[in-house]
Formats: C-alpha cells, structure tokens, sequence
C-alpha cells in the first residue's frame, strides 16, 4: 500500500525505490543504529522528486506507505510530513550530482566518534584496506576525511558548514554531526549501505587504536 500523494499516481519506480529504502532500514534497525525512531533515508527519484522516510516512523518497521516524495527543496509532495533534517538530503542531491540514496543512522560508534572528534572539527582515516570499499578509492594508501559538524536544531546551520567544507575543495565522502551521528551516501541505496558499513568499521577501529598507548 502506497501513501496518497497529491501530484501524481504512484509508479512502479518509486515503489521499488521505497522497498529498497525499507529494506535497507530493517537491516540497519537490526544493528541498533537507528534507536527510538532516530535516522532518516532517502534516495533520489529523478531530478526534480526525491524519496523520503515519513517522520517519526520506526525504521524498523517501515513499509511503502511510510515512504513519501518531496521536492529538491525538500518541500512535501504529499500530505505526509518529512523529518526535519530532509532539508540535509536536499541539499546533498543538489550539491552531488552523482549522489542517489542518502543514510542517515545514529549507531554507538557514529554517536562516540562524532563527540570524541568535534573538537578537531574532522576525523582523519588512515591505513585502512576498507577504505577501497568506498567509490573512488583504490588504494589503502588513500585517506578519508570525515568533517564534524558542530549539531543544531536549524538546519540552515548545518547546511553552512556543509557548503562551506566542499568551497574549499574538499571532498565530502560523508559527515558527522557532533553528539547526532552520520550521513553517508552512495550512487544508490546499495552502495550508500556499502559505504556506511565500511565508514562504521573505520571508525570503531579509531576509536579502539586511541585507547592503546602511544
């Protein structure tokens, strides 16, 4: 069963977009990483449409009807509300033209990591063979760059920080934001699962290489 939307009949895309979406989050709910209803994902549908996680739904639990549409400004399309950090897919689909389906979880090790780090402002990875497991690195000799950034309740705030962090011609292969967790994204909501387990792993190992002495 789809949700009612205003503008348009449901289509065989979105569907299969919304049970890619469903179950990627039923996978990720079974790892605790999206607790008491937390987390957000969406994947974009076409140019103008993007697929979007329906407020305050357990991602658990989700089906079809708690996937809804809204627009490149995160603007509903639908009568249904999206969460308010939409406004952050949004603005990654318009700033990555080859992004497709976005994550957003709240597992432990994101949740640490992103408190233990927001002082440096970045978390650097480095030596990592699971590295290769994000798009556009072969090598473990390359490094990743997670930038933190700092948490608010206004996402125009956070959207400075991510606009700001890709004008100096930095890579943005994923963010924290502190004390909240992750966003990580991929070319579809295949790869973004891909890329966020592998960001997961390297982070739980920087967080276990800083306990031992130096």
């Amino acid at each position: 069963m789809s949700a009612t939307r205003l503008d348009h009949e449901p289509s065989d895309a979105f569907e299969r977009l919304a049970r890619q979406l469903c179950n990627a989050a039923a996978d990720l709910a079974r790892r605790g990483w999206t607790p008491a209803t937390s987390g957000n994902f969406s994947a974009r549908l076409d140019a103008t449409r993007i697929a979007v996680t329906v407020s305050g739904r357990d991602k658990g639990r989700l089906t079809p009807a708690d996937i809804m549409l809204m627009d490149a400004q995160a603007r509903a399309l639908d009568t249904q509300r999206p969460s308010a950090e939409a406004r952050l897919h949004a603005q990654l689909y318009r700033l990555l033209p080859d992004c497709g389906a976005i994550l957003h979880t709240h597992s432990v090790t994101q949740t640490v990591a992103s408190l233990h780090c927001a002082r440096a402002g970045a978390v650097r990875l480095s030596g990592y063979e699971l590295v290769k497991a994000l798009h556009g690195h072969h090598s473990h000799a390359q490094d990743l760059v997670l930038p933190v950034f700092p948490n608010s309740q206004d996402m125009a705030d956070i959207e400075r920080h991510v606009e700001a962090w890709l004008a100096a011609g930095r890579p943005l292969h994923g963010y924290l934001i502190a004390g909240h967790g992750i966003y990580a994204w991929g070319r579809d909501t295949g790869e973004a699962v891909r890329h966020l387990e592998a960001i997961d792993f390297m982070l739980a190992c920087e967080l276990e290489l800083r306990k031992l002495p130096s």
